[in-house]
């Protein structure tokens, strides 16, 4: 999945570039890159499918030469992760019935990669029982940046039945969560049988099955990208978690820890680079003064001298200098709102 904007990264992240295209790590790959690199260890690249909002189709192509033009799927607008999945799985299922489906968001960074190549290999095991399953990450701090997962435990077992989903919580639960030892973060990845997604969706959202369903003599033909267009002005803009994930009785979590992190914000980010002596990340050409805990990301040769700052983010990118708190994420909807109304270049 590869159609988000990543606003919470602006304005390094651009509606025209966001941050999945973007070489966030400094690795010479960008997430999206990385992202189909790491599966390269245990898929051919006709194995891949990308999806993503149609204005990125070209810089899928131009990032992912290895994929033929019918593995890039375009959504005509962004409906959230239900309508996403079920175009991809409705597709994927036209093609290969007995289709087994791993799904990932393409911005994600796994540090440990060997680690989770052998959690996918239990996972792709229990879908192949007709269990829905995800992927569920052992916190080691009481985070409240992730929805949880709450599970019930068997010996003998590497699937856990789901007992409840639960959506970002207040610092009071996350801490709550992480002493009871039954919950895990959501990491929002998901294999399945396309067969036992698509039950799910016959089931739980009837609707959504039956606009997708009648697509399965199109899908592959030229009048794929037209029937494509009418169905996603017909499905609800709502996540998979909702739509499916919390109804369905037969969802079931792996735990896992393989040094995942969502790179969903500047601070999550942060926690993740090198540090110098004050706590400070530097990416830029920067003096500082009585400056700690903070993230300082300016490109080119430009001086900047930072004097006083504590947990702050100062990135300039392009024609935007954002100067505020690092853990000011829930703010960042109406940063972008309001640079919105500024023009539209600045977004």
């Amino acid at each position: 999945m590869a159609g988000g904007i990543g606003s919470r990264f602006w304005p390094y992240s651009r509606r025209k570039r966001p941050k999945q295209f973007l070489d966030i790590l400094g690795t010479g790959r960008s997430l999206l890159q990385m992202t189909f690199d790491r599966f390269t260890e245990i898929a051919d690249p006709d194995q891949f499918v990308v999806i993503t909002y149609r204005k990125y189709l070209a810089l899928v192509k131009e990032q992912l030469p290895e994929l033929k033009d019918h593995q890039i799927l375009s959504e005509p607008m962004r409906k959230n992760t239900a309508p996403c999945i079920a175009y991809a799985t409705y597709r994927i299922h036209s093609i290969n019935p007995d289709a087994t489906i791993i799904v990932t968001p393409a911005d994600h960074l796994i540090l440990q990669e060997k680690k989770f190549t052998r959690t996918l290999k239990k996972a792709v095991e229990a879908a192949g029982e007709g269990k829905l399953v995800t992927l569920g990450i052992k916190p080691n701090r009481p985070e409240t940046g992730y929805g949880y997962i709450q599970y019930i435990e068997k010996p003998e077992t590497h699937a856990f039945r789901v007992k409840t989903f639960i959506e970002k919580p207040n610092s009071k639960l996350a801490k709550t969560f992480l002493e009871s030892g039954d919950f895990v973060w959501n990491s929002g990845m998901f294999v399945w049988k396309s067969e036992s997604l698509i039950e799910a969706f016959e089931e739980h959202m009837p609707d959504m099955a039956e606009v997708f369903e009648e697509g399965k003599n199109i899908y592959g033909t030229d009048g794929e990208a037209a029937f494509v267009s009418s169905a996603y002005t017909q499905v609800k803009n709502i996540s998979i978690d909702y739509g499916v994930m919390e109804k369905s009785n037969q969802v079931y979590v792996i735990l896992g820890d393989f040094g995942w992190s969502d790179l969903g914000s500047w601070h999550s980010l942060y926690d993740l680079r090198d540090k110098e002596e004050n706590n400070n990340v530097v990416e830029a050409n920067a003096i500082l003064y009585d400056t700690k805990n903070s993230y300082i990301k300016v490109d080119g040769d430009k001086l900047v001298v930072v004097q006083g700052l504590e947990n702050y983010l100062v990135n300039e990118t392009d024609n935007v200098l954002l100067i505020c708190k690092l853990d000011a994420e829930k703010k960042f909807r109406e940063f972008v709102s309001n640079a919105k109304k500024k023009g539209e270049g600045f977004i």
